[in-house]
């Protein structure tokens, strides 16, 4: 259990490294949490125009995920470990130890602990975030939609019910971090696909 607890909470450190922050230091950009949505993730720092540097945060959102995963299991975890480490790395993302606990929707995150533990499922994922984003133009739909799906997908795979668990946790976790959008959904409200510029009242979007 020491071991266990010890291997979760490197997960969860290992999260918490907020790449977005790093991304506007890298290219002199403003605080992500100063200007739109005020989320540390990919789609508020695109509100820039610097396309590069939302590239880093959602490549590096997603290689931490990937990288718990991948690290315990490199300790000799067994696959129900991983997931929970994967757990606490997204929860690192979405509550940061480096940020006051605050933190990003943690979708990013969640594709790249799918990917340590079934690379066929964070494909499958990825495939349903296309399709919806691609016709719907509403990233925060297509990222419900997609959390929404991960568990199915996970039993469709076979694997263990503790890992189909632990990523219906995670699904649970990301509707709830997209409650505001849910209801702007709802409401008509919610704003498509735009690249904008640094403003100070934000709409609540996919982060």
């Amino acid at each position: 259990m020491p071991k266990i607890l010890l291997l979760v909470l490197m997960g969860y450190a290992i999260g918490s490294i907020p790449f977005a922050i790093l991304a506007s230091c890298l290219f002199r950009l403003p605080d992500p949490r100063s200007y739109g949505s005020g989320n540390p993730g990919a789609t508020n720092v695109l509100r820039t125009g610097n396309k590069a540097a939302a590239l880093f945060t959602l490549a590096g959102d997603a290689a931490k995920g990937w990288f718990a995963v991948w690290l315990v299991q490199r300790f000799g975890a067994d696959v129900t470990t991983a997931a929970l480490a994967g757990l606490a790395a997204f929860l690192g993302h979405v509550y940061s130890l480096f940020l006051r606990f605050r933190g990003g929707k943690g979708v990013a995150t969640a594709l790249g602990v799918l990917a340590g533990l079934q690379p066929t499922l964070a494909l499958a994922t990825a495939g349903i975030w296309l399709v919806v984003a691609f016709v719907s133009r509403y990233s925060s739909l297509a990222a419900l939609t997609a959390a929404a799906g991960a568990p199915f997908l996970a039993l469709l795979l076979g694997l263990p019910r503790e890992v189909v668990f632990v990523i219906g946790a995670m699904s649970v976790l990301l509707f709830w971090r997209h409650r505001v959008n849910i209801r702007q959904l709802l409401n008509g409200t919610e704003p498509k696909f735009r690249r904008a510029r640094p403003q100070p009242e934000p709409p609540a979007d996919q982060a």
